[in-house]
């Protein structure tokens, strides 16, 4: 018996000779997959950030152009004489009032920036050794576009839709008027209250304190004066404080 075999047919042989190549083709496309790389850090979305002093409800706008950084200097400091301690920082959620809600923390998504610092305050030669007349806490909002202009229009809406309302059980009324000449534009509200003695009973007096609010340029700030221990603030402080104030924002701006 002869042991010589036929070879396939050509076509046959050419088929078989594509078969490894097909077979490394196979291979290189099964060790192709959509996974990460060993080691290689899942995809992550970008975090977002906002102000570390922004409005409890409102934070900055994310398509603010740019960042906005509030210096010390932009904010008020006392005359020595009236000056019971230095200006110190505080959370802005603290130095904003609150009448029937969050009035003040309406800035929307406009805000670039807010802070706030708080000076306590004495009547002129007073005594080392008595206590302070009381505190004005000042916020500074600065905003995009005509964020301020509607800060204050918002703000005035709410202010009329709340004439009055209940605080450690006594009824508190609330004035509005226009503050001129201050900045671009202010507004003045009056708190009266039943006046208490430190032990809790009612005097038969009233008692009252002051919040400002004024924008300059496309900067608002609000100035709430508290007397000291839940008397009554100081007007003419607050008068002067306010005044010097927009100074100070003006300063910084230019």
């Amino acid at each position: 018996m002869s042991r010589y075999t036929p070879l396939p047919p050509a076509g046959t042989r050419r088929a078989l000779a594509l078969l490894p190549l097909l077979s490394t083709i196979a291979l290189a496309a099964a060790c192709t997959t959509t996974d990460d790389p060993p080691g290689s850090a899942p995809p992550t979305t970008a975090p977002t950030t906002a102000s570390a002093s922004a409005p409890p409800t409102d934070p900055p706008s994310p398509s603010a152009s740019t960042r906005v950084t509030i210096p010390t200097s932009a904010f008020v400091e006392l005359p020595a004489e009236l000056r019971k301690s230095p200006r110190r920082t505080t959370p802005v959620a603290d130095a904003l009032p609150t009448l029937c809600g969050n009035e003040f923390g309406t800035g929307g998504r406009q805000v670039t920036a807010s802070a706030a610092m708080t000076v306590t305050y004495q009547t002129a030669g007073a005594p080392d050794g008595n206590v302070p007349q009381g505190m004005i806490h000042q916020t500074i909002f600065t905003f995009d576009g005509a964020g301020a202009s509607a800060y204050l229009d918002r703000l005035r809406t709410a202010v009329q839709a709340c004439p009055s309302y209940d605080q450690a059980g006594n009824r508190v009324t609330v004035k509005s008027e226009v503050l001129p000449g201050v900045g671009g534009e202010a507004l003045l509200l009056t708190r009266t209250w039943p006046e208490t003695s430190l032990n809790g009973e009612r005097t038969g007096d009233t008692a009252s304190s002051q919040i400002a609010v004024a924008r300059v340029d496309s900067t608002v700030t609000v100035f709430n004066d508290q007397g000291w221990e839940g008397t009554s603030g100081n007007p003419a402080i607050l008068d002067r404080v306010v005044r010097d104030g927009v100074r100070a924002i003006d300063a910084w701006q230019r």
